[in-house]
């Protein structure tokens, strides 16, 4: 078998026991790489270290790889200026935290006729969430629900974030200069 040392460099051809032997040698571990190659190819590792490592490659690759959900929040044409708020509220916070927000109005009875209504509602929320997302698709009614999808828009959250530290040295400016 060709056996590769623990350095990654060719040791060369080596006969099985050979190979195991020189693998005990060093303290470490024989592990066959290629099993279909001519001929086989092994190489000499801390096969512990090896699997310890990998675990925490993957590991770390599933944390990078974050998995947005889509939050949904339902409305009502009919919906109260607290409930809205409250609701428009933690839309806000689901796309400051990364995720999407499928918006959905539902319709009840002859609400149906009026879909300027929901629209009106749906604009008022994108209105709301402009410093922190972004539409995505736009408004469309399927049967009785009317539904909308944001983003999350860093670049606007980034400029909604200047802004506001912009505002408050201008007022932090206007209060020392009424003091005086």
């Amino acid at each position: 078998m060709r056996l590769v040392g623990a350095d990654g460099e060719q040791i060369g051809i080596k006969p099985l026991p050979e190979a195991l032997a020189i693998a005990r040698s060093q303290d470490l571990d024989l592990v066959e790489v290629a099993e279909n190659a001519k001929p086989p190819v092994a190489r000499i590792m801390d096969y512990g270290k090896y699997k310890y490592e990998a675990a925490q490659r993957a590991k770390e690759s599933r944390r990078k790889s974050s998995s947005n959900a889509v939050k949904e929040m339902k409305y009502r044409p009919k919906i109260g200026i607290g409930d809205f708020d409250t609701k428009t509220r933690k839309v806000v916070k689901f796309l400051a935290d990364g995720h999407k927000v499928k918006v959905t109005l539902m319709f009840r009875g002859r609400e149906q006729s009026h879909p300027e209504l929901g629209r009106r509602i749906l604009d008022r929320v994108a209105d709301a969430t402009v410093d922190v997302g972004r539409v995505e698709t736009a408004a469309r009614q399927e049967g009785r629900q009317m539904t909308m999808v944001l983003a999350p828009d860093k670049q606007a959250q980034a400029a909604a974030k200047a802004r506001a530290a912009e505002e408050a040295k201008a007022a932090e400016v206007a209060g020392d200069t009424g003091d005086a």
